[in-house]
């Protein structure tokens, strides 16, 4: 998937420069019921087209930045039920409510404000290519275009410990092998 698509880039702009709490938590369930859906499938089942749903979510994100975080939270599960009923339109009404009631958080779900690991492991590798001048022009434009000074931006979401990591990295403390094999064991990945 390339970072340069206008859409992710656009879906990455509102999610960092103006989402609250709540439709975070929409996001990070979202992006982890995907990861889980990857990992147990291998990605091989009919699974819905990620460029469709990434464009389907911006535009309604788009449409619902001016609205309520209720509507928003309406939006999403609308679109998630409608995505359950074309994969799988053998499930019953209350077979689809539990599946979203799962996957969607309720009111009392507050873990806080994070960033999903994938979307943080991308500003990782996008952060670092920008460092060791190995980043796409165009994509640096792009980011540069949508939220300003990105890297600066990026640096002060990273977990402390991670941003160690990257400086020892670019600072060539550590070989790749290392910063790979500490980044995943901070970012507690598999």
């Amino acid at each position: 998937m390339s970072m340069a698509d206008p859409e992710l880039v656009q879906a990455l702009d509102y999610i960092l420069n103006r989402s609250d709490e709540a439709s975070i938590e929409v996001l990070a369930e979202a992006v982890v019921r995907r990861r889980r859906e990857i990992y147990l499938t291998g990605g091989a089942l009919d699974m819905p087209d990620p460029q469709r749903m990434a464009k389907e979510l911006s535009g309604q994100l788009q449409a619902g930045v001016g609205a309520s975080v209720e509507e928003l939270k309406k939006s999403v599960r609308e679109m998630a039920v409608r995505i359950i009923r074309d994969q799988a339109p053998e499930l019953s009404d209350a077979q689809i409510d539990e599946l979203c009631r799962a996957w969607l958080p309720g009111k009392g779900d507050n873990q806080g404000a994070q960033l999903p690991k994938e979307l943080l492991v991308s500003m990782i590798e996008q952060f670092v290519a920008f460092s060791r001048g190995t980043m796409n022009d165009a994509l640096d434009k792009s980011l540069r275009e949508k939220m300003g000074a990105w890297p600066e931006r990026y640096w002060r979401v990273f977990p402390p410990v991670t941003r160690r990591i990257i400086a020892d990295f670019l600072k060539d403390k550590i070989t790749e092998r290392d910063y790979n094999a500490k980044l995943a064991a901070a970012l507690d990945l598999d």
